[in-house]
């Protein structure tokens, strides 16, 4: 009887303070969205789940989700994507370097490109409907590296595919 009444204090104490988020509390953020207490304390995502973002190279990179086994974050995108990539890319670049970069945002369309052609491809293998099959990928991976502006315009496709996705 004394586990019992302590785990009936436990719980007394956790809806009084409004942790478990059972006391209506929800706030509104900035952006109009609102989240309830749970989301704030970071308890499991049974009591509040988001599925935002899924597909971008930030997920991929964050390790939230196994990688397909075809493709191991250790590859080095030169065996994913042929050796025509080691023309514009280091020869060690594997692609979980390649979804993990920050040099996309004002930096080379090229770094942008391999970027979110990684995701897109791990997308192709790992979500059902999406835009691309992972052939595709490869093929207009390598097609836009004969210039920047064709880098550019391939990396905003597959941008928008990777947000798109769910």
């Amino acid at each position: 009887m004394g586990s019992a009444a302590t785990f009936c204090l436990l719980c007394c104490l956790a809806l009084w303070s409004g942790a478990v988020g059972f006391s209506g509390g929800e706030k509104k953020t900035t952006t109009g969205e609102i989240h309830s207490k749970t989301s704030e304390v970071g308890w499991p995502g049974y009591l509040y789940t988001r599925a935002e973002g899924r597909c971008t190279p930030q997920y991929w990179s964050s390790g939230s989700e196994a990688w397909p086994n075809i493709v191991p974050k250790e590859a080095a995108i030169s065996k994913v994507f042929g050796s025509r990539v080691l023309e514009r890319y280091e020869p060690s670049l594997t692609l979980l370097d390649a979804t993990q970069r920050n040099d996309d945002v004002g930096g080379s369309a090229f770094a942008k490109l391999v970027k979110h052609a990684s995701a897109a491809l791990l997308n192709a293998y790992a979500r059902d409907g999406f835009p691309y099959d992972s052939w595709e990928v490869k093929v207009l991976m390598l097609q836009a590296l004969v210039s920047e502006e064709a880098a550019a315009s391939q990396a905003e496709q597959f941008e928008q595919a990777n947000l798109s996705c769910t």
